[in-house]
């Protein structure tokens, strides 16, 4: 058999299709350096030029069965270079499209974190409010805004009569509606 390194690349790849290690070898000889040059100068990056390189021998290793070199093994392996080059790029773009759609879902998520402490804050400075009011009217507001119960229902757990308990809401809610506007407004400023 004739020496490797004569054999034209078209006689190389009838070898290398048939498993043949030694034709392998030489194809890596023969194009690695240029490849890497030519990957270099797509990427501009030596770790990933040298990477894109030797992924791309591996891939023709395995493949070797496969592939179809149409014209030759050199135009082959540059276009694979070019192709895995943009299939680079496209993955890059998409992580960083990922990326910026996370950041932004940080983002609100954080704003959306803050509006729910802010409210829950709101929540529980108006509850210690309600606490304040005396005994009765504080039961008459609960049942009436926060249970939502109409004044008869409230007036017979009470045991008053539904006019006390009119009262006793409208006495509580002049009481309260200052005070949480003013707790509304602190809230919104601490949120600017």
């Amino acid at each position: 058999m004739a020496l490797i390194s004569t054999l034209t690349d078209i006689e190389l790849t009838d070898l290398l299709k048939s498993g043949d290690q030694l034709a392998f070898t030489e194809i890596y000889h023969r194009y690695s350096s240029l490849l890497y040059v030519y990957a270099y100068k797509l990427l501009g990056d030596t770790d990933a030029a040298k990477d894109l390189t030797q992924e791309l021998f591996i891939n023709l290793w395995d493949k070797r069965t496969t592939i179809d070199f149409n014209k030759s093994v050199s135009s082959y392996l540059y276009t694979a270079v070019r192709y895995k080059f943009l299939k680079l790029v496209s993955h890059q773009k998409v992580r960083t499209v990922y990326a910026e759609q996370f950041l932004n879902l940080f983002e609100e998520g954080t704003n959306s974190t803050d509006a729910y402490i802010s409210e829950k804050d709101l929540i529980m400075q108006v509850e210690k409010l309600i606490e304040d009011l005396p005994p009765k009217m504080a039961q008459a507001f609960r049942l009436s805004r926060l249970k939502h119960k109409s004044n008869q229902d409230i007036a017979e757990e009470l045991e008053v009569s539904e006019k006390t308990v009119k009262n006793l809401v409208s006495q509580a809610n002049k009481h309260l509606k200052p005070k949480i506007d003013k707790l509304k407004l602190l809230l919104f400023l601490l949120n600017l």
